[in-house]
């Protein structure tokens, strides 16, 4: 397995090159961002991106927040965005656009540890693909973890989630199949849950609602709640949730993550 296409990008940073890519998921051409090292691959990064279209679209400055010389990062664009063919089905089959691109880098780097990180709409992307994938953690920041409360949060997305899903009441199955927790199991990868308490895009609730389901249902996982911080946290606090999320990735790979309620944070 591998990328089919890739095409430079004019994007000058020292230690990696940035390549925009194409592989083929589902007979389409899906696109996405990857930041190759310059040196030996160890660990893999896989961002997935919030929002749809233009809105919250894979940037280079975000994939260079979670690289060092050794680090990997690429985050997809899913189908039907930026170029890549398809249609945006929100938590439907673009799920495979996460899934197989995975798959590539472990096939072409099967050493590298593999961590993913859910932002916003991509919190409920990762939660739906993490547990079947050869990954090493999962960092859901700032991210949705259940549809039915995106759609009694967001009643400005209410139209946009009729569109792509369907109204929960007519269409249950849909968001059935969109439920994440059901899936999640106690011997899951290790979750790490990054939230801002003053988040308006998506509410601190997502991530309490994720850690009462995780801690009923055993899996090993930790937060890190900034309350004073929005969606985006302002520049002091992103150097702290950065660095937090980056010693996570260090001690997980290290066998140093101990579950939440029976361990030390």
């Amino acid at each position: 397995m591998d990328f089919m296409h890739k095409k430079r990008m004019p994007i000058e940073v020292p230690d990696h090159t940035f390549e925009e890519v194409t592989y083929k998921v589902d007979g389409i051409n899906v696109r996405g961002l990857l930041m190759q090292p310059h040196k030996n691959v160890k660990r893999i990064v896989v961002y997935l991106r919030g929002g749809k279209g233009q809105v919250g679209k894979v940037r280079a400055g975000r994939l260079m927040q979670f690289s060092d010389a050794q680090t990997l990062v690429f985050g997809p664009y899913y189908r039907g965005n930026n170029g890549s063919e398809g249609k945006d089905e929100f938590y439907g089959r673009d799920l495979n656009d996460v899934t197989v691109a995975i798959r590539i880098l472990n096939t072409l780097y099967p050493e590298a540890y593999i961590h993913m990180i859910g932002f916003s709409r991509g919190g409920l992307q990762g939660l739906l693909t993490f547990q079947d994938l050869p990954i090493t953690s999962y960092i859901i920041w700032g991210g949705v973890s259940d549809i039915r409360l995106m759609y009694e949060e967001r009643i400005d997305l209410r139209g946009m989630l009729r569109r792509m899903v369907g109204h929960p009441k007519k269409k249950e199955n849909a968001y059935k199949q969109r439920d994440a927790i059901t899936n999640i199991h106690a011997d899951s990868p290790p979750i790490l849950i990054v939230h801002g308490g003053k988040d308006k895009q998506v509410g601190i609730h997502q991530a309490y609602y994720l850690e009462t389901q995780l801690k009923h249902i055993g899996t090993t996982y930790q937060t890190f709640y900034q309350m004073d911080e929005g969606h985006v946290p302002r520049p002091f606090a992103m150097k702290k949730a950065l660095a937090t999320v980056k010693q996570w990735m260090a001690q997980v790979e290290k066998n140093k993550i101990l579950n939440k309620a029976h361990g030390p944070q």
